[in-house]
């Protein structure tokens, strides 16, 4: 059992960055795996990145690859998402998930969500 809390989304110009986190309760958090998703009104959830528990393996969506890179503190039991050259496309309800299976396809610890909005 873990809670999820996202914060660091808001307004943004085209062009501009943002840096998300995702602090997690508990202890175990450095054995789950972390990602991030996105959803905007009417549309499908959309994942953005992932990162395993010993931060070796990184996944991105192919809509953000070379913009977004996902960075994880399990000291602090914090994972980032640090999103450059935003587009208004990117913008979206941003959501920190959690696997505590560590398997990256079972995504059963989310978080309330951020709001990223990218100005045009």
């Amino acid at each position: 059992q873990v809670h999820l809390v996202e914060s660091g989304g808001g307004l943004v110009q085209a062009g501009g960055s943002l840096r998300l986190s995702c602090a997690a309760s508990g202890r175990t958090f450095s054995a789950y795996d972390m990602g991030w998703f996105r959803q905007a009104p009417g549309k499908e959830r959309e994942f953005v990145a992932a990162m395993g528990w010993s931060g070796g393996s990184t996944y991105y969506g192919d809509s953000v690859k070379g913009r977004f890179t996902i960075s994880r503190d399990n000291y602090k039991n914090t994972v980032y998402l640090q999103m450059n050259s935003l587009k208004p496309e990117d913008t979206a309800v941003y959501y920190c998930a959690a696997d505590s299976k560590a398997t990256m396809r079972s995504w059963n610890y989310w978080g309330q969500g951020t709001q990223v909005t990218v100005s045009s």
